[in-house]
């Protein structure tokens, strides 16, 4: 059975545009370069074409996984979200106790997830361990050398 997988509105768009982009652009391209290897003589040799027929599996590959995806996605109601709790969408300010370094990250589903932006993943080490923590709770994230400590500083919703 397929995974369901929760997206903010904007983070579905951008999935259903980049899969759209993949038919309506990438998949032409794919066809014309096949088109235009057999041009150029014996198949059984034509390394160029093989190259391109392997491109084209991939191309088609990427595109029934995204469409999977799609169709199997759901938006997230922010209305629905109890404000109190560290949640997908919310934005949480966090303390590491360790070296007094104050951060602020939005927990977002892995696919929308951008450390540059501030989106981390709900399924990351530390997205795992603030989901359902409450303000002035201090969450014990196991990462790959040990454990850190953040005392949950502020919750919101952007």
């Amino acid at each position: 059975m397929s995974k369901i997988s929760y997206y903010t509105a904007e983070g579905l768009k951008k999935l259903k545009d980049e899969l759209e982009q993949l038919k309506s652009v990438e998949r032409p391209k794919a066809s014309q370069a096949i088109a235009d290897a057999r041009d150029k003589g014996d198949l059984s040799e034509n390394a160029e074409y093989d190259a391109a027929k392997e491109a084209q599996g991939l191309l088609e590959l990427k595109i029934a996984k995204m469409e999977e995806v799609v169709s199997t996605a759901r938006i997230i109601d922010e209305s629905q979200l109890d404000e109190s709790k560290a949640l997908v969408l919310s934005t949480v300010k966090i303390k590491n106790q360790s070296n007094g370094m104050v951060l602020t990250y939005t927990l977002v589903a892995e696919s929308e997830a951008d450390l540059k932006a501030g989106k981390i993943s709900v399924t990351s080490p530390i997205g795992k361990g603030l989901l359902g923590k409450s303000v002035g709770e201090i969450a014990e994230i196991k990462v790959p050398n040990g454990q850190m400590n953040f005392e949950i500083l502020e919750i919101s919703r952007d």
